[in-house]
């Protein structure tokens, strides 16, 4: 990452040849990701973090209430099954075998149970071959055999016990509670008594528990001893793994075989094979905090969108800025190189003109004294040879002449003169100019227009270099509407013209226009115009005049652009400030 942060600045600090959006784009997208990640990563780190801990944090939180709602139902259960024993255990040795043997005794007895106590269901006495001699209850049950029974054999050696929940004899869910005596006289009983575990029930709902937690008991085997409200009535088989039996609360993350995660608390009754359990659905429990975070996740998502659109506007200003300071940087090294170029080709021009102007005075001079000669008749010949050689002989003068004009406009560029400026007006430098060549236009068919704004200010600079500038743009205008491939030129039914117009620019500036229908330039002449020796007039032109006239503008402080569609014609624009550059006027 560090390496392409390195790249990616130094290529910022790089100047480019030519300004490609593509480059700039990849930029943005880049520093756009950079600044992202670096925003957006510490949050997710926070964030993730936070959500671990508080988490963590929440499930000891879940697992509080579970824990004391078992604690308590185990408290409260132990009291009404020890209750319940004790007060066996205490009629089993306030009343003697006689007592309970007889039917009314034990009736008595046992009425004053259950207006004391609620829960038992009837009440019996076995002797010790393991019948049922006496028995008050709704169910005919005296005369039952017992003998050889399991509860019977564990009672005689532990003198109480508590069964499980079972059907027997009575076919509902029940639970026995019983207690063995030896009298003084070596003569055993039992006492057994039938609690209804409806009971059971009412206790473990008169704790409290909460609406999504089920409190139910279970034995051993994972039969039900209380009705569920998850896995069904007593006696039905629970699914949920056993706890090991400990009077310890434990809570524990189980999880059911249909894949649903469940918070149970679990203990062991203290002296009965019953397990508590406090079931609690981690959904349930975890719902409070699912809505919490799916808030806290929308917080996040919308927090990190709105830092990817600001880091994206603000990567796009500032990519944008670089671009538009890259391109003036362009711009600037351009116009130093066309500006250095000028100087080389100036200092070049200067040497060419000189080294050329000395053997065109020679051909020149030979030539007029050969004309000299051939008119004083020195020359013998036909007077059909005197009249060719003559005509050679102007030939070579006009073209030694056309040479001369070539140096002298290089050399005028390389000495690079300085203007003579005086205060004139602009509308008398254009209208005086155009005079020169109304006549070569209508010879060429082509209608010079003229479109100058009255109450023109005046202007500080060179009327001679002006009109060169004008002399040499209409000109350039001319050749374009009359050149070959202009056939399509006048399609618009408007003809061939050349107009020329010149209005305010500002409030110290004019700008003289000068606008053609003729064939126009293709964008690869357009970069090329204004360079020394280009000319698309092939024999015709010397490439000089534009590139002279580029100079002559920039001296005088303006600007020239142009502007063309092949096909459609040319516009240049020439912007000339009211006074000098330096502030200075010569008159």
């Amino acid at each position: 990452m560090f390496a392409a942060i390195k790249n990616a600045f130094a290529h910022l600090l790089e100047v480019p040849e030519a300004v490609s959006p593509a480059r700039y784009r990849s930029l943005r997208r880049l520093m756009t990701i950079l600044m992202v990640a670096v925003s957006v990563t510490p949050l997710l780190l926070l964030s993730g973090i936070s959500h671990m801990q508080y988490t963590r944090t929440l499930e000891r939180e879940m697992e509080s209430p579970v824990y004391a709602l078992a604690r308590k139902s185990q408290a409260a259960l132990e009291l009404y099954l020890g209750e319940r024993e004790s007060t066996v255990s205490f009629i089993a040795h306030a009343y003697s075998y006689k007592d309970l043997a007889d039917e009314r005794t034990l009736n008595r007895v046992f009425l004053s149970l259950r207006s004391e106590f609620q829960g038992f269901v009837d009440m019996g006495l076995v002797n010790a071959e393991g019948m049922q001699i006496s028995y008050v209850g709704p169910y005919k049950l005296r005369g039952a055999d017992y003998a050889g029974k399991p509860w019977l054999r564990e009672t005689e050696i532990k003198s109480r016990y508590m069964s499980n929940v079972f059907l027997g004899y009575r076919g509902y869910p029940h639970m026995v509670i019983a207690v063995h005596r030896m009298e003084e006289s070596g003569l055993s009983w039992t006492l057994r008594v039938a609690v209804d575990t409806l009971r059971l029930q009412q206790v473990l709902s008169s704790v409290g528990p909460e609406q999504e937690t089920d409190v139910f008991l279970v034995d051993r085997e994972g039969v039900l001893q209380t009705d569920s409200r998850l896995y069904g009535k007593a006696l039905d088989s629970c699914p949920l793994p056993l706890p090991p039996a400990t009077a310890e609360t434990l809570v524990r993350n189980v999880t059911e075989p249909s894949g649903r995660k469940l918070m149970v608390a679990s203990c062991a009754l203290a002296g009965t094979d019953f397990i508590l359990l406090a079931v609690k659905p981690e959904a349930e429990a975890f719902r409070p905090w699912t809505a919490l975070r799916t808030e806290l996740l929308l917080v996040l998502c919308g927090g990190i969108a709105l830092i990817v659109l600001v880091s994206h506007l603000l990567m796009k200003q500032l990519v944008n800025r670089l671009q538009a300071s890259d391109e003036r940087r362009v711009a600037v090294f351009a116009q130093m190189e066309h500006n250095q170029k000028l100087s080389s080709i100036g200092r070049l021009a200067a040497g060419v003109a000189h080294e050329v102007n000395n053997p065109l005075a020679v051909i020149y001079e030979k030539a007029g004294l050969a004309r000299d000669l051939l008119g004083m008749g020195k020359v013998c010949g036909e007077s059909k040879d005197r009249e060719r050689l003559n005509g050679l002989l102007e030939g070579i003068e006009s073209t030694v002449e056309r040479a001369r004009s070539i140096t002298h406009r290089l050399l005028g560029f390389a000495r690079r003169m300085e203007a003579n400026r005086q205060s004139l007006h602009i509308e008398e430098v254009i209208t005086e100019t155009l005079s020169f060549l109304e006549r070569e236009a209508k010879n060429r068919g082509v209608t010079l227009e003229m479109d100058l704004a009255e109450g023109l200010p005046e202007i500080v600079s060179d009327r001679g270099q002006l009109q060169q500038v004008f002399l040499n743009i209409v000109g350039n205008a001319l050749d374009a509407v009359t050149g070959s491939g202009q056939a399509g030129a006048v399609a618009d039914g408007q003809g061939r013209f050349v107009k020329v117009r010149c209005v305010p620019s500002g409030q110290c500036a004019l700008e003289v226009t000068v606008r053609d229908n003729g064939r126009g330039m293709p964008r690869e002449v357009l970069r090329h115009i204004f360079e020394p020796f280009y000319s698309t007039k092939k024999d015709k032109g010397t490439g000089l005049g534009m590139f002279i006239t580029y100079g002559i503008v920039r001296r005088l402080g303006g600007d020239i652009r142009v502007d063309s569609e092949e096909g459609r014609g040319s516009t240049v624009r020439v912007t000339l400030p009211l006074a000098p550059p330096d502030g200075s006027v010569e008159v």
